[in-house]
């Protein structure tokens, strides 16, 4: 072993002990591939990163970021996980107040909506309607038509609900979780919903387990059944047609960010590993554990393939049928932050760091797991950055600004 193959191994194993509480500090990042200078093109200009209305860009040279297509400023008012901005069609959509809709290929204001939800509301879709809680605390849930932003649906669950809040959304539902309002106004229980998105009706509801919360849901609906996380530590499976709990399983991590679905299973991270529970019993199919002393993030599947990260940087992709390990890199301890949050464009994966200055968004080699380029927008802000694919470019969300990247 030489000497840079030893630092290299010291640095990796105080990472491990400092995700355990074993350190003091975390080390510093290493170098990060250059991204370009800040261009103040706010409503849409033209920079060197390639022609914003047209389909091909400028590929840099190898190790270098493109520039940004343009940049716009947005409002960060708290809200965080993959819902915090979603691509409909040629719009990409940022959650905040006011709500806020922009072409992607210019970066053009399509509308703004102040005022019509409430605070750190995600963005939830299904069937062509965005769905949000209403902004006026009256227990009614509202649709958007994510094209114009104006409003083409109401309904409620019923005064005896406090605010419901949209977690899911189908062609058939809208799926809610509200509290159950007591006689002196408090919340202790709630319930899960499902609201018919052609009549208004609900279609169910069922009262949830004695010490759940309302808040920290994550849930994905798939072939007839929603399943959902929350900050108990809990996965629950129920059928959208009739909403019986259909299982329940403890695990033994908070995961209320993301977890992957492919075909009949659910995937998430568990601490140390990865499980793939069956959809129709919960039942464990493969368990992949990472390296001592780290941990996995929130795993996504792109194009048949799932893509994860952990607490000490190592880049995974991963089989998600089999749980078998395709490649492991372990060679970003040096030049990357890890990501949290997945896109894939062509051969290409982008990966969104958090809570690093010399982060940003990686481009990976989704064959070989290389690291391409890091764009980095030099702000020296460590707020938590998104990456969304939006055709062949990349919707960019980092603190207060948005960038759309060519997705090269």
């Amino acid at each position: 072993m030489d000497s840079r193959d030893g630092h290299a191994m010291s640095r990796r194993q105080m990472f491990r002990m400092a995700g355990t509480g074993l350190a003091l500090a975390v080390l510093g990042a290493g170098a990060v591939g250059c991204g370009p200078e800040e261009a103040d093109v706010s409503g849409g200009g033209p920079t060197p990163g390639g022609d914003r209305n047209g389909d091909s860009f400028t590929t840099p040279p190898p190790g270098t970021a493109p520039e940004p297509l343009w940049q716009a400023d947005a409002v960060d008012n708290g809200v965080t996980g993959p819902d915090a901005m979603a691509v409909i069609g040629d719009l990409v959509l940022v959650a905040g107040d006011p709500l806020v809709a922009r072409e992607i290929t210019t970066g053009k204001e399509r509308w703004s909506r102040a005022g019509v939800t409430t605070p750190n509301a995600r963005l939830i879709v299904g069937g062509g309607t965005l769905y949000l809680g209403s902004a006026e605390y009256d227990g009614d849930v509202v649709g958007l038509d994510p094209v114009t932003g104006k409003e083409t649906w109401r309904s409620r669950l019923g005064k005896e609900y406090d605010q419901p809040r949209p977690i899911a959304a189908d062609d058939r539902h809208v799926y809610v979780v509200a509290g159950i309002l007591e006689k002196d106004f408090t919340t202790p229980n709630n319930v899960i919903a499902a609201i018919d998105t052609t009549s208004g009706k609900i279609a169910w509801r069922e009262r949830r387990d004695a010490g759940t919360e309302e808040y920290g849901i994550t849930a994905s609906v798939i072939g007839g059944r929603i399943a959902y996380t929350d900050y108990r530590e809990n996965v629950t499976v129920r059928d959208t047609a009739t909403g019986r709990q259909l299982w329940t399983k403890k695990i033994s991590e908070s995961n209320d960010r993301h977890f992957a679905v492919h075909e009949d299973l659910l995937i998430l991270a568990d601490g140390r590993r990865l499980r793939a529970l069956e959809l129709a019993g919960g039942k464990e199919r493969w368990s992949l554990p990472t390296e001592e002393f780290s941990s996995f993030k929130d795993p996504f599947v792109l194009d048949g393939v799932l893509y994860a990260s952990d607490s000490v940087r190592g880049m995974w992709a991963v089989d998600p049928g089999a749980g078998k390990q395709i490649w492991h890199n372990e060679d970003l301890l040096e030049s990357a932050t890890s990501a949290w949050q997945f896109a894939k464009v062509g051969d290409t994966v982008y990966g969104a760091t958090e809570f690093d200055e010399d982060g940003g968004v990686h481009a990976f080699d989704a064959t070989s797991g290389r690291l391409r380029w890091t764009y980095n927008d030099k702000t020296g802000d460590s707020e938590k950055w998104y990456v969304v694919a939006a055709g062949n470019r990349l919707a960019v969300r980092h603190g207060k600004r948005i960038y759309a990247l060519p997705a090269v």
